[in-house]
């Protein structure tokens, strides 16, 4: 579909829509099977200044490029929010210890684990999901010999 207001192509829809906020015209970005837009942005007037600029591939390419940018980034925020990790030396070795948030509707949980030198892992436990992994937790976990922290 290639109408002067809405594209559909490449797994993406661009969507003319006028602007509620002021008199101008904006653009919205929906990836297929998605509800709601991925990007929302000012979209340029055309030249009698009342109807918007057509849509065209350049634009519309330039516009799947970015809001494709938007949900990477998106994905990367959630991702470091949800996986966190740290490095702990102690006299007796190096671990890495990683928080994984599991983030179910009903019952959300985190698995705290730890690792050796070679990425072996020495110990899971189930936490709570708002546990909070900072150096004194971890190395207060490791003296507890991964014992599941109260």
């Amino acid at each position: 579909m290639r109408e002067p207001r809405r594209w559909r192509d490449k797994g993406w829809t661009a969507q003319v829509i006028k602007n509620d906020d002021d008199e101008g015209w904006a653009v919205a970005m929906i990836k297929d099977g998605e509800p709601e837009p991925a990007l929302v942005g000012p979209w340029t007037m055309g030249r009698d200044k009342k109807n918007p600029k057509p849509l065209d591939a350049n634009a519309f390419g330039t516009l799947v490029k970015t809001a494709s940018e938007v949900i990477r980034r998106h994905e990367q925020q959630l991702h470091a929010t949800l996986h966190k990790s740290l490095m702990v030396a102690t006299e007796d070795a190096d671990y890495k210890i990683l928080l994984d948030i599991v983030p179910d509707e009903d019952d959300p949980y985190a698995w705290l684990s730890a690792q050796d030198a070679g990425n072996t892992e020495l110990a899971r436990v189930r936490v709570a999901p708002n546990y909070k992994l900072n150096q004194q937790n971890a190395r207060a976990w490791i003296a507890d010999d991964f014992r599941r922290p109260d």
